[in-house]
């Protein structure tokens, strides 16, 4: 069995230009979209928009810092959301003290508000095994196939019911590859990030589809190792048009 294909964009985008792109995820037959949330792009208040634009596509946040955003705020926010087909990814912010608690907390109030399906973002054991035993899924970042069917099974034994979702930065045009690198230089220069990288022996961009033939060569080794492949879109410019063309090339590529 392989993974379902999804994207991931940047929140900071924008409800109207997240609406646009996910009417063209929909109808090109991805499973959901993904928007990251920043302190300049409201996850919610664009996948609303989307919701609009939308009638199958899962909605899924990716996720929500809980160290700046309340969880109760977020349940009521996320009552906009229909809740048959939306996701609420958090994770524990930049704070690390206390982190475990707070996103233990989180989930028990999302579930209290109303949220149906919540999943957790994720680097160590600690917070992979938390994701499993009270969210629904787990959301991983910048690693490989061989650790994500590793952490797969880990979550498996843990509850068998529990999902795994890959965010895989991608690159399909070459103009974009600059960008890539830079984003993965900048995630490697994180403490945290670091220890992970450090960890699994392998470096930020080798963890991307840094091009095209890397995504060729690479996907189905991440579609075998996950149960969703999110392809996060780095692309040239930061505007609706080049993320519509790298959706229109994922699914060339991805659905052949």
């Amino acid at each position: 069995m392989t993974g379902a294909m999804s994207i991931g964009v940047a929140g900071a985008l924008g409800p109207d230009a997240i609406a646009d792109i996910a009417a063209d995820v929909e109808r090109l037959g991805f499973s959901a979209l993904w928007v990251n949330d920043t302190p300049d792009g409201d996850a919610v208040a664009a996948l609303a928009a989307a919701a609009a634009a939308t009638e199958r596509l899962v909605l899924a946040t990716g996720v929500v810092p809980v160290d700046r955003v309340d969880p109760d705020t977020l349940a009521r926010r996320a009552a906009a959301l229909p809740p048959e087909r939306s996701i609420i990814g958090i994770g524990s912010g930049a704070a690390r003290e206390g982190a475990l608690g707070r996103v233990a907390d989180a989930v028990a109030r999302l579930r209290g508000g109303g949220v149906r399906r919540v999943y957790v973002g994720a680097l160590g054991p600690r917070m992979r095994r938390l994701g499993a035993e009270r969210a629904d899924g787990v959301l991983l970042n910048w690693v490989t196939p061989a650790r994500a069917a590793e952490q797969r099974s880990e979550l498996r034994e843990v509850a068998e019911g529990a999902r795994l979702a890959v965010y895989v930065r991608t690159a399909l045009d070459d103009a974009a590859r600059p960008r890539l690198a830079v984003e993965a230089a900048r995630y490697a220069s994180y403490p945290n990030y670091a220890a992970h990288f450090a960890r699994s022996g392998t470096t930020a961009i080798q963890t991307a589809f840094d091009g095209v033939e890397a995504l060729r060569s690479g996907l189905d080794a991440y579609r075998r190792s996950a149960d969703e492949v999110v392809l996060r879109a780095i692309t040239p410019t930061d505007d609706a048009a080049a993320y519509r063309d790298f959706v229109e090339r994922a699914a060339r590529e991805t659905f052949a």
